[in-house]
């Protein structure tokens, strides 16, 4: 708690949540499933000494908990499995080992060294990885706790050493240590304050209460003799349910899941509490629940592999062509009696090069070409992009202009897996409340007694008044100057979530309305009907409320602003203050609270029964208009036509809206009810939530209708400008929501996801013939009108589209309820379905359930086959979020549990437009250039040895030293294809931004086709040629130094590669765009480790060094022939990219080398140009303000030409 701020005790053992504590014993027939199949589990609680080692407990789990992926034992063989499953590293692994057979044309050592480095980085990784997370285990399990040991005596103990049975003290702000049932707490009737933050991410508290039988278990001396056992469900991962029972004394009682607090959640706001551990270890809920993340791979990567397959098919054809024509070359040493190749001795060799066997010698020599060739695939590749894209991620961590300063709250990168794959997405599919709105709730607006009260204008209205032409006074629009409208209304300060201004029934004038009475029971049930506690500051004497919704406070604020403050709240009543018309000063009134109706997703509503002081009981309900209108009877319907144009009204204007009702109940119909009730929630069978419902149903039935109310979620700041420049890059934009079609659509019209003059195709299920059968009832019938309905409905929108196909100007839109969506994402519709979606400007998706959401983002992932990237802020997005190829959550005020469940997560829907289109976009052209590169480097290397091969006679010598072969990778090609991966960037943040045409080069994957991986590849290869004949033609002959030596196998080696080593690195300063200092030290530096390397190698032990002994020093530095043939073939190996990429750029730009002409002509400034530039991403399908504006522009010239005409 805050200083200066106490919580007031409260009892709530009345409240419907908590009635179900109460001691109340039933028959044994309701425990139907107490001991049945996954109802098994026997606690004995409390229970010491021998019987807590007998058959009931002996085999449930201890209570320590591991979440690492290796032990001691095992890290070493699942390490080497996890690396060996790639077919490249297990490939090296094959080719190390047969090394050390006279196969090889190297020595084993030099074949080795490189995987292990490879291989051995990435298990220090994860070792690494794994030993925090076994850190955060120790700390875990080594957490204390105070645990019952006999005689009432209360030890600390470790987490881990807990037990079933045991009872355990848990103290303020400590987590729980397992999964407990409440007993008793420093609140008389055992009531606590749990926070469930680290479960589902939900900041709100979460009242608890365990068992009146228990709750007078307070001293630690009163536990001495406490026995009882606990008979429930088995281990699950269902976080809200509970079924069990506790058998103390003679009597069972009744468990759920009020009574279990659960493992990881937080006690909050209550001294202490005392509980038995009914779950331990792995059987808690919360590691139930702890489930692995789906794996989830980008494009480029599952690319990648094919890539290397298909390097792999040519080095098995390399080696096969090589062994055809040695067995060829073979076969005919010995012909005629002569030896062709004389200096191999066929007359007298190994099976190597046996004439006799030449198919043999073909087939050692194909394992030898295998091993030689390898070196076409990069064995550090993987490696090496996994530590680029955590350098990645950390960037865009560290993104400044990602930081949401007033929520201190920066992006942050979950996982490092799809930082290219931000580039590339074809699709967003987004919620609305929490995501593109604040989900901070104003009561702006209200309907009583058919009069509408509140003379604001909401963000949606202007946006209206803009598309009719009739632009609204900006002083007026609700939030646009909140501090001056409120001040100058009501002479104070704004309040938040109280946004409304109506003289007539605001600072008590609402007495003098027609309808006085109407409108004090309309506040007084808001006052009344919540879940909501009051929080006083002893300092000031204000109240604030800690509510479970946003909604739900400020009905509460509302309340309280027109003069019905909710002020206490105790275990049998609900206190307010309220103006009294006759006397004018405020009352203190309190209401006997007799049972809360709680809202779901399914009731849509919420109710609570009280008395009031004259003994009178009220059932007060607010709900959804869906549900409510048809619950009122027929003699409240006196405001209902008013009510529901005013309802029309206000989704029109994009608030959110419930109906109020009440009834007054008799003595007798409660009576029977509350017996019902109580026989209902007694139940420990799975028909129980089903009963309470029926029940609930029944009570809350001819209402009479007080009016509706109307709160304003308001955009997200920077939302329309966001998704205005999504849409120039090209990206589709879906908006799945669970509000009403009028509220989304136009909330669409807002945030320009829709504008004037787009065609909208409706899909509803609200047809007389359809209503017709709801009445009937007949669910087979209505099921099979719905479904031809929604198929006519598909069919009739893209034959609209059909019709308009020659229009180039005409956008259509796409809006479905939830209804409908049930029938549209059947097997047989949703390809028509999508098909009718993709061809649409923009989708919503209104009336959408959870699951809903999550089968509309699967349809598209998979009918697109494209990249589909979800965003959402609440519990109800986890399945959309984990079913996209990226999931990104806001970290609103929803909780955490989209984050948690997220890819990435962002405080402000605003951040997508940079995470896309700079992050992205970097990303993508990084990792797509850095894949291509390491292809080009390996294929120049890899290539020069196939050519040394066939120079040779194919007789298995490489052209290079063995340990020159080892550490090509390793150390002079490396850290310069890192940097490139880590700091380039074609274009800065800024032009990516304000050309959002650059994003189509990820969406359509031009970096990383098939046609630009083969012209990499293809660089390689002429690369490999020029060096190679370069290299051989200019040494053949002609004498290599001053003393008249000709080059050996030793020399051209060197030189050929010194050459690739400057090819290769020169190669990537051209392709390079934004060179960092970091760039320049590794490029040059590489080449100039080469020659440290070359010297230091060459003067070690020639056991060692082999023919590379004293090479550079005595033989290649001092002669001129050296220099002046690398200078020439290294200008004439650059010479066909170099020219190619001038061609490219000066007739056949792509879109980035656009943007850099532009950049580099000094244009970037001229608004014509930049106009003209920007057009190119915009199509008649393109939503938001710019093509808005571009579509006016069109009309108007439309317009005049046909005045002209």
């Amino acid at each position: 708690m805050r200083s200066g701020r106490r919580k007031r005790k409260l009892h709530l053992s009345k409240l419907y949540s908590f009635t179900c504590c109460r001691a109340s014993s039933f028959e044994d027939e309701l425990y139907s499933q107490i001991g049945g199949r996954g109802y098994s589990r026997v606690v004995l609680c409390n229970e010491h000494g021998g019987n807590l080692e007998s058959e009931v407990v002996r085999d449930y789990a201890d209570n320590s908990v591991r979440s690492t992926k290796y032990t001691p034992a095992t890290f070493l063989p699942k390490s080497l499995f996890e690396q060996f499953r790639r077919v490249a590293n297990f490939y090296f692994l094959v080719t190390g080992i047969l090394a050390f057979t006279k196969l090889a044309p190297f020595n084993a050592a030099s074949a080795i060294f490189p995987l292990i480095i490879v291989v051995g980085a990435t298990m220090v990784k994860e070792g690494i990885e794994d030993w925090r997370r076994k850190k955060q285990d120790i700390e875990v399990n080594n957490r204390r706790v105070k645990v019952h040991k006999g005689d009432g005596n209360f030890e600390y103990t470790e987490w881990k050493n807990l037990r079933v049975g045991n009872i355990v003290k848990v103290e303020k702000d400590e987590f729980f240590p397992a999964d407990l049932l409440l007993l008793s707490s420093s609140y008389e009737d055992a009531v606590c304050y749990v926070e469930t933050m680290n479960l589902d991410g939900e900041t709100n508290l979460k009242l608890k209460q365990g068992l009146e039988i228990t709750s007078s278990l307070h001293g630690n001396l009163s536990f001495q003799k406490f026995r009882a056992t606990v008979k429930c469900e088995d281990p699950n991962a269902n976080l809200y349910s509970f079924v069990g029972s506790l058998e103390f004394g003679d009597q069972k009682y009744p468990l759920s899941p009020q009574q279990l607090l659960l493992r990881d959640s937080k006690l909050r706001n209550t001294d202490y509490i005392f509980g038995a551990v009914i779950f331990t270890g792995h059987d808690t809920k919360v590691i139930q629940n702890s489930t692995d993340p789906p794996s989830k791979r980008s494009r480029i990567e599952r690319k990648m592999d094919r890539v290397i397959y298909f390097l792999f098919c040519i080095l098995f054809l390399m080696a096969f062509v090589g062994s055809i024509f040695f067995y060829i070359l073979t076969k005919d040493d010995l012909q005629g009696g002569s030896m062709k190749r004389w200096y191999l001795r066929p007359d007298d060799t190994t099976v190597f090069f046996d004439p006799k066997r030449p198919a043999a010698a073909a087939a050692f020599h194909c394992l030898t070409a295998l091993m030689l060739y390898g070196f076409f695939i990069p064995i550090s590749l993987y490696v090496s992009i996994e530590i680029v894209k955590v350098l990645q991620s950390i960037f865009i961590n560290q993104d400044i202009h990602m930081y949401y300063e007033q929520a201190d709250k920066p992006a942050n990168a979950r996982t490092s897996n799809l930082n290219e794959e931000l580039g590339q997405v074809d699709t967003i599919l987004s919620d609305k409340t929490g995501t593109l709105t604040c989900n901070s709730m104003e009561f702006v607006k209200c309907s009583i007694a058919g009069v509408a009260y509140g003379r604001g204008i909401t963000e949606v209205e202007k946006a209206m008044g803009k598309r009719k032409g009739s632009p609204l006074n900006h002083e007026q629009v609700i939030g646009s100057e909140p501090n001056s409208i409120n001040e100058s209304s009501n002479g104070k300060a704004s309040i938040k979530g109280f946004n409304f201004i109506d003289e007539r029934i605001m600072n008590g004038n609402w007495v003098n309305e027609p309808h006085a009475d109407v409108i004090r029971r309309f506040f007084r049930l808001l006052a009344i009907c919540h879940t909501a506690i009051p929080e006083m500051d002893e300092d000031t004497g204000n109240v604030s409320y800690e509510a479970e919704s946003p909604d739900e406070a400020a009905f509460v604020i509302a309340a309280r602003e027109i003069g019905f403050e909710f002020c206490k709240r105790t275990q049998t009543s609900v206190s307010t203050f309220e103006l009294d018309p006759v006397s004018g000063k405020k009352v203190e009134r309190v209401y006997k609270l007799l049972n809360v109706l709680e809202f779901n997703s399914s009731r849509k509503r919420m109710s609570v029964i009280v008395e009031d002081e004259e003994g009178k009981i009220f059932l007060l309900c607010k709900g959804a208009d869906s549900v409510m209108f048809e619950r009122i009877a027929k003699n409240g319907r006196e405001f209902q036509d008013k009510t529901m144009e005013h309802v029309h009204d206000y989704a029109d204007a994009g608030l959110r809206t419930l109906i109020l009702a009440y009834r007054e109940l008799d003595v007798e119909e409660y009576k029977e009810f509350r017996n019902k009730f109580s026989k209902a929630k007694n139940l420990v069978c799975a028909d129980q939530e089903r009963q309470i419902e029926k029940i609930s149903n029944k009570i809350e039935r001819n209402l009479i209708l007080l009016g509706a109310t109307a709160v304003e979620d308001k955009l997200q700041n920077g939302v329309p400008d966001c998704i205005d420049k999504l849409a120039q890059a090209g990206i589709k934009i879906w908006v799945l929501t669970g509000d009403k079609m009028e509220t989304a659509i136009n909330i669409g019209f807002a945030c320009s996801l829709l504008r004037q003059g787009m065609k909208q195709i409706i899909i509803h299920l609200e047809s007389p013939e359809i209503k017709a059968l709801e009445k009937d009832g007949d669910k087979l019938a209505i099921i099979k009108a719905s479904r031809q309905s929604v198929l006519q409905q598909i069919s009739e929108g893209a034959a609209q589209l059909t019709a308009y196909r020659g229009s180039s100007q005409q956008a259509f839109a796409l809006i479905i309820d939830g209804k409908s969506l049930v029938y549209a994402l059947d097997d047989n519709i949703k390809n028509m379905f999508l098909e009718l979606a993709i061809r649409c400007a923009s989708v919503i998706c209104c009336r959408s359930s959870p699951k809903q959401k999550a089968l509309v983002t699967r349809l598209v992932k998979s009918g697109t086959r494209k990249t589909t990237l979800a965003i959402g802020d609440g519990a109800n997005d986890v399945g959309m979020l984990q079913e996209a190829d990226i999931g990104v959550g806001i970290s609103g005020v929803e909780g955490m549990q989209a984050v948690m469940s997220s890819d990435i997560a962002i405080a402000q829907f605003r951040y997508l437009d940079r995470l896309l289109l700079v992050h992205g976009h970097w990303c993508y052209r990084r990792i797509s250039s850095m894949i291509c590169y390491f292809f080009y480097k390996n294929i120049t290397f890899g290539f020069t040895l196939f050519l040394y091969e066939v120079y040779a006679s194919f007789s298995g010598e490489p052209a290079y030293n063995d340990w020159l072969l080892s550490i090509y990778n390793v150390f002079f090609s490396s850290l310069p294809v890192i940097a490139l991966g880590v700091f380039d960037q074609d274009v800065s943040a800024r032009y990516c931004l304000k050309f959002p045409l650059l994003y189509q080069e990820g969406v359509q994957n031009v970096l990383f086709s098939w046609r630009r991986i083969l012209s990499w590849m293809l660089n390689g290869f002429i690369s490999a040629i020029i060096i190679f004949f370069f290299c051989t033609k200019a040494m053949e002959l002609q004498a290599f130094d001053s003393e008249g030596r000709t080059a050996g196998r030793d020399i051209l080696g060197a030189t050929m590669y010194t050459c690739v080593v400057w090819v290769v690195n020169l190669q990537i300063a051209l392709a390079i765009s934004y060179f960092t200092m970091i760039q320049h030290i590794f490029i040059w530096g590489s080449i100039a480790f080469w020659y440290i390397f070359l010297l230091v190698y060459g003067a070690m032990s020639p056991h060692f060094s082999t023919n590379a002994y004293q090479v550079f020093a005595e033989t290649l530095a001092p002669s001129p022939m050296y220099w002046i043939v690398t200078f020439f073939v290294v200008i004439s190996t650059l010479i066909p990219y170099f020219s190619y990429s001038a061609i490219q750029m000066r007739f056949f730009p792509m879109f980035h080398e656009i943007v850099q002409w532009i950049r580099y002509e000094g244009k970037t400034k001229d608004p014509e140009y930049c106009h003209m530039v920007r057009q190119r991403s915009l199509r008649p399908t393109t939503v938001g303000s710019t093509a808005r504006l571009a579509a006016m522009a069109n009309d108007r010239r439309d317009r005049t030409t046909i005045n002209r005409r």
